[in-house]
């Protein structure tokens, strides 16, 4: 048994680590070199600590489309999605905080691109049935993936923002419209609603249903027609589940339809199995 003096061990302890990490050095060069690469280059890139964790761009694009983001079907043939909305105001808001919130709304389609078209009035309807809503926003998406893409939106948080010091009520109602109206110069909507009673058979409804869609080829002065169940995700329906848009070119279109026969015959069929109807008239404006 030898014993190393202590000063030669202290200079064999001190050139140990350089011995090994020289070999270490030569068993990995030709791994980075089997192919003529540069083995420092890859060396770095696949040992470095700062990079070996940065996605790549297929990653970066892989995290912004999650594997379980909703998948939305297209819209039906020959349809558009409408998203109905209509506030009523609390009684301390002034014109001024009102028509605040009026151009707040209006902005929204130049600020997100999912809005194809975008209407607006004020409450005109003679039959009393509007339940205190006052102002009406009718916009439209192409598919339930521009409704998806709007909810959510900065700028319509912050339009919120603007709204909620004033809102007393929301009703919101979303259908499947159709793609093409006919555009006229001057348009007066009237915007249809029904709750139906809770006993309502599905035969029932459908009569109802078919009854109003009826109407155009009975009455002259309706100038165009959509009707849809209704499909909104938010929770601001009240149990309505059917809308009628009835549009006119005048007032005196509607002061035609109302007393109508056949207006008045569709009431008929409508009576024994309807909760409560819902109706808000408004001049287009956009």
């Amino acid at each position: 048994m030898s014993i190393v003096p202590s000063s030669a061990c202290t200079r064999l302890l001190r050139l140990l680590p350089l011995s090994l990490a020289f070999s270490a050095a030569i068993l990995v060069l030709p791994v980075g070199c089997a192919d003529g690469g540069d083995a420092s280059s890859e060396s770095t890139v696949a040992d470095s600590p700062a990079t070996e964790d940065l996605p790549s761009s297929a990653d970066e694009k892989a995290d912004m489309q999650p594997a379980d983001s909703p998948q939305y079907p297209p819209a039906p043939e020959g349809k558009a999605l409408r998203h109905a909305v209509f506030f009523s105001f609390k009684e301390d808001s002034s014109e001024d905080d009102i028509a605040g919130v009026v151009d707040a709304f209006r902005e929204l389609p130049s600020k997100i691109s999912e809005i194809t078209d975008f209407q607006w009035g004020t409450n005109n309807s003679p039959e009393g049935l509007n339940d205190g809503f006052t102002h009406c926003f009718l916009l439209t998406f192409k598919d339930e993936a521009g409704r998806a893409a709007y909810l959510p939106h900065e700028d319509h948080k912050a339009f919120g923002d603007v709204l909620r010091p004033h809102m007393d009520k929301v009703f919101v109602i979303d259908y499947w419209g159709k793609a093409d109206q006919p555009k006229l110069d001057k348009e007066l909507k009237h915007a249809v609603f029904f709750r139906f009673k809770d006993d309502a058979s599905e035969e029932d409804i459908q009569k109802v249903e078919e009854g109003f869609a009826a109407l155009p080829s009975k009455i002259d002065t309706i100038k165009a027609f959509e009707w849809g169940k209704n499909n909104s995700p938010e929770t601001h329906a009240a149990g309505f589940t059917h809308a009628f848009m009835v549009s006119f070119d005048s007032e005196e279109g509607r002061a035609v339809y109302l007393p109508h026969p056949a207006h008045e015959a569709f009431v008929e069929i409508l009576k024994p199995i309807l909760d409560a109807p819902r109706v808000m008239d408004f001049h287009v404006q956009r």
